[in-house]
């Protein structure tokens, strides 16, 4: 908090604008120098906080980054600023004017909220994050919009919103919490919490189960440039929809309730789904438009003797079919003058480095080559990316 009030005075908003750009590398020199007409404690924190905003720019952008206020933890834990956009605009659609932000950490989530036209009340019980967020909100002109509240958000009175959105803490001190139960607050309470407003969202982890997903709401699973970021349980909208939703975009799948894909042998095109529609467990939406099936009862690999476009899913060309053996794969890359692997898996212990480190690609050629199973069989497909023809892709 100290820290916090340190930077927030001009003498800190001078000298945070005066590191702004300092390299790791460069951070003793910098200090010393700073010391001679500064505190220390006062550089000591612009340091750190510029060491924070840089590490911050990947998920908020460098102008965002660049004038908001983090914590460590705030950093690690809060929301990438594309899903919370996205988040946002579904919350707009849906009608939503006000919403309590419940566990709001550093205010990543109320800052897209307020930026959508949304009055937020942002709670959190911590007193730095709690001022954090308040500085963020108004370090980006958003304090008109944005309440920062102090206090449990058990003991919130939400009545007064239109919606409520709950990031319970998933992270305690040995690491990533699993069981929904054990979040801070449990998920049974956000439930309760959730069904009290009109609308609502939770923000998951997106491991998690499906049976835990409460009959009466929606599960969306998000991924942000093919890595997947959280699932959320909405309420209010479709109860029992399933969807997956791809940023930047959006672009979003839909389930339809379609049984398991049946297994058939190896085509022409492989096809990697993305990981929001694995999680969601739409993996026979994709087939089903692609016209193909499973390679393997118990993979995501889908097969298919076309190529068609799809954003759900990334095709590849196979070339060559092969019982898992290393040096057939080191004599077949040789051959075929491979010298940059990419080495996909899924359903095989061997690792990606391991594999390289044993077959030595060399030559001027790239090649993919996926360690799977094939109905069983421990299986590799070699292969390359496929670029699908311009056609109307699945909605």
């Amino acid at each position: 908090m100290n820290d916090l009030a340190l930077l927030l005075t001009p003498e800190g908003r001078a000298l945070l604008d005066e590191v702004r750009d300092t390299a790791p590398a460069d951070e003793l020199a910098v200090a010393t120098r700073l010391r001679r007409d500064h505190p220390a404690e006062l550089v000591s924190a612009a340091l750190g906080q510029a060491r924070l905003r840089q590490r911050a720019a990947a998920k908020f952008g460098a102008a965002d980054a660049g004038r908001m206020f983090f914590t460590p933890n705030g950093v690690e834990q809060s929301t990438r600023a594309g899903v919370a956009a996205h988040r946002a605009e579904r919350f707009k659609h849906l009608g939503v004017a006000s919403v309590a932000d419940l566990c709001c950490g550093i205010g990543g989530d109320a800052i897209a909220f307020a930026r959508a036209g949304i009055r937020v009340l942002a709670v959190d019980r911590d007193p730095v994050t709690a001022a954090v967020a308040r500085a963020n909100a108004e370090a980006l002109g958003l304090g008109e919009l944005v309440e920062v509240r102090e206090a449990d958000v058990t003991e919130v009175d939400t009545g007064g919103y239109d919606a409520v959105f709950v990031d319970p803490a998933r992270r305690g001190g040995r690491g990533r919490i699993f069981d929904p139960e054990a979040y801070s607050p449990p998920l049974s309470w956000a439930v309760e919490a959730a069904r009290r407003a009109p609308r609502a969202a939770l923000k998951v982890a997106p491991g998690i189960p499906h049976e835990a997903v409460p009959a009466d709401a929606e599960a969306e699973w998000i991924s942000d440039g093919g890595d997947v970021k959280e699932a959320v349980v909405w309420f209010g909208t479709e109860p029992g929809l399933v969807r997956a939703t791809l940023l930047p975009g959006p672009r979003t799948l839909l389930g339809k309730g379609l049984p398991d894909p049946e297994v058939r042998p190896v085509g022409r095109y492989l096809y990697e789904p993305d990981g929001a529609v694995i999680r969601a467990h739409l993996v026979a939406e994709v087939a089903e438009h692609l016209d193909g099936g499973l390679i393997d009862p118990t993979i995501a690999y889908v097969t298919a003797d076309e190529l068609r476009p799809t954003p759900y899913a990334s095709a590849y060309e196979i070339t060559d079919q092969l019982p898992f053996n290393v040096k057939r794969l080191k004599a077949l890359l040789r051959e075929r003058g491979v010298g940059t692997l990419t080495v996909k898996k899924r359903g095989s212990a061997v690792e990606p480095e391991e594999l390289r480190r044993k077959v030595k690609p060399q030559g001027p050629n790239p090649a993919t080559v996926f360690l799977t199973r094939v109905a069983g069989a421990p299986t590799m497909l070699i292969g390359a990316p496929a670029t699908p023809p311009a056609a109307t892709a699945l909605p």
